[in-house]
Formats: structure tokens, C-alpha cells, sequence
């Protein structure tokens, strides 16, 4: 059953992390944080949502850095009941999608539980000061790519990123629910 994420909580403050990323390093908020803003995403390997966006998701990413946007995907699904969300399995998914992005793992679901994530994909857009700014989806794709998509995530991202502020209008991301232990 698909989730939908709840509305922007504006100005709620990032919770720090210190999880471990595919690349064997350990990734703090500070340590992605961007000058401009952060983006905090909830992903994993399994989910259709997130396989139907991880190309444009990457590249959204890829375009935001430009504008001084930090960004990190944190898998936290139960992996001994989705073995697909293992660690290993977020190794090859990364690799075979070159994220530019770190994507870290978050065993305990403690950091979910923190930010209430709900779904993958789950954005959560901060500003410089790490304030939610943006609470929304990527675009309006869900499993299948809907041509000439306005990108949402990426003109609101930027938007923070150059004002502070994000768009008062924002749609919630939809995905599949967080697999909680």
C-alpha cells in the first residue's frame, strides 16, 4: 500500500545521524550538510517508487549541488525481512546507479523514527540552518515517468538554497511504507 507524506512542519530542526554509507565511511549531518541547504532523503533498493526515480532522483542531486545543496539517502528498512535493502544490496544499487550522493544505512531505525519518515521516497529539504523548508516529492511521477514533469524537489531545493524559504504549495511524496522491525 502506498504512503503519502504528511504536510511541511516548517522550521522543524534536522536531526544529526552518524551512519554508516556504502563506501565504508560513517556520515554525520554536519558531514553533508551544504552551505545553501540539505536534503535528507529516506530511499531504498526494493521499493517501485524509488526504482521508478532513482535515475532523475540522481540527477536533481547531481544539479543541486551547484547551487551549494548537501545530500544524503538513508535506507532504513528492516533487512532481515527485505533482504533486497541490504547493505551489500545498497553497495550494488549505488554502484549500479552512480550516486553522487552518499547512502547510508540506519540498522536501528532510529534516524526514520527522528525525522518520522513514512516512505521511500521521503524528502525532507532544509535551509542553511537546517530548517525544514520543503517536505515534498520529486516530482509528479510515482511508478511511471509522467513526460515534461515539473521538477518539484529540484525548483524548491533551489529556491531554499538562494532565499532560505520554500515553496508554500508542496505535494507529498508518495512510496512505499518504511519496513519496520
Amino acid at each position: 500500500m502506498a504512503e503519502e507524506t504528511p504536510i511541511c512542519n516548517f522550521g522543524w530542526t534536522a536531526e544529526d545521524f552518524n551512519l554508516k554509507g556504502t563506501d565504508e565511511q560513517y556520515y554525520t549531518l554536519e558531514s553533508i550538510k551544504g552551505s545553501k541547504a540539505t536534503l535528507v532523503m529516506f530511499i531504498c533498493n526494493h521499493c517501485p517508487y524509488v526504482q521508478a526515480v532513482i535515475e532523475r532522483l540522481n540527477s536533481t542531486v547531481l544539479d543541486l549541488k551547484k547551487y551549494d545543496v548537501g545530500a544524503v539517502g538513508i535506507m532504513s528498512n528492516d533487512t532481515n525481512n527485505y533482504p533486497e535493502d541490504s547493505f551489500e544490496n545498497m553497495k550494488l544499487f549505488s554502484k549500479k546507479h552512480n550516486f553522487c550522493f552518499p547512502y547510508v544505512i540506519d540498522e536501528n531505525q532510529e534516524i526514520a523514527k527522528k525525522y518520522s519518515a513514512v516512505c521511500t521516497p521521503d524528502f525532507f529539504g532544509f535551509d542553511s540552518n537546517l530548517g525544514l523548508q520543503y517536505r515534498g516529492r520529486l516530482d509528479e511521477s510515482k511508478t511511471n515517468l509522467v513526460p515534461n514533469a515539473k521538477r518539484e524537489l529540484f525548483e524548491a531545493m533551489s529556491v531554499v538554497s538562494k532565499t532560505g524559504k520554500g515553496p508554500q504549495k508542496q505535494f507529498p511524496s508518495m512510496g512505499c511504507s518504511i519496513k519496520w522491525r
